[in-house]
């Protein structure tokens, strides 16, 4: 039996505060596995690096991506975009023995039975609008006009696709006939960046900021798939909480001026055994 299945996100490593935090990522056990649910980084240098070393330590690492890990930034040496980037961030984690949303999923053999990792890769498509707007095209002119808008505008490149939304499309399509082909008694963790459902995005400080967040086509993906637990980031709200009876994690480090408010630094949470 493994020790303990553990999850983080939202690492932003380039911070100092936060590289002392990873630094002090242990594993209790030397069978302990840790789950990265995107946001390693904004290159790729430093993703791979943050991500071999947690690979050094823990028995096995599942890693999903964030928008922060598929923006192309100006000084980035791999400027790859949109698709082109996600394939080769894919292969620098099997390069490093690092599981992806790629890959055959792994089994985690719970006390209670095995469970299915599922990472995903969902992206959103802007169906989560902003409270008082009736179409996508209006909920993003009132965010553009009060300036809550996401950086993924200017740096999270979709290409080949058109846009952002139909590369969510396609991502759901894809995850959605893996999960159908698990069966109808496989249990699951669904560990994703952006979280299925929108009620955790009631907490933003800018409610308009939901339609970055995920989309209306997941909201009974931990239901439909047998969820165990639903682990996520993004918000940068960490937190456990229960829709529908079952246990979303919000694993989310976020930014220094935001944990640092907190009693003690936001570590890996241990997701199983409940």
């Amino acid at each position: 039996m493994p020790g303990s299945l553990f999850a983080t996100s939202d690492l932003h490593s380039s911070f100092s505060e936060n590289r002392r935090i990873i630094d002090q990522m242990r594993p209790e056990s030397r069978d302990d596995w840790l789950i990265v649910a995107g946001d390693v980084d904004d290159t790729f240098s430093k993703i791979e690096k943050t991500l071999s070393l947690l690979r050094s330590r823990y028995a096995k690492v599942i890693w999903t991506p964030g928008n922060h890990d598929l923006w192309t930034l100006r000084d980035d040496p791999v400027q790859l975009r949109g698709v082109a980037r996600y394939q080769a961030l894919v292969q620098m984690c099997r390069d490093n023995d690092i599981l992806t949303p790629e890959d055959e999923y792994a089994i985690w053999p719970d006390e209670s039975g095995p469970v299915t990792i599922v990472p995903l890769f969902l992206l959103y498509d802007h169906s989560w609008l902003a409270p008082g707007t009736r179409t996508k095209r209006e909920s993003l002119q009132y965010a553009y006009q009060t300036g809550i808008v996401c950086a993924d505008e200017m740096l999270l490149h979709p290409s080949p696709y058109p846009d952002r939304e139909s590369w969510c499309s396609a991502r759901l399509s894809e995850a959605e006939s893996r999960l159908l082909a698990l069966g109808p008694d496989v249990k699951t963790v669904l560990v994703g960046h952006w979280p299925l459902i929108r009620q955790p995005t009631q907490a933003l400080r800018f409610p308009e900021f939901a339609q970055w967040c995920g989309t209306t086509r997941t909201a009974d993906w931990h239901i439909r798939f047998r969820a165990s637990v639903v682990v996520y980031g993004h918000l940068h709200i960490p937190r456990t909480a229960y829709y529908d009876g079952v246990r979303f994690e919000e694993v989310s480090v976020g930014y220094p001026r935001e944990w640092s408010k907190r009693s003690k630094p936001p570590m890996p949470r241990k997701v199983l055994p409940a």
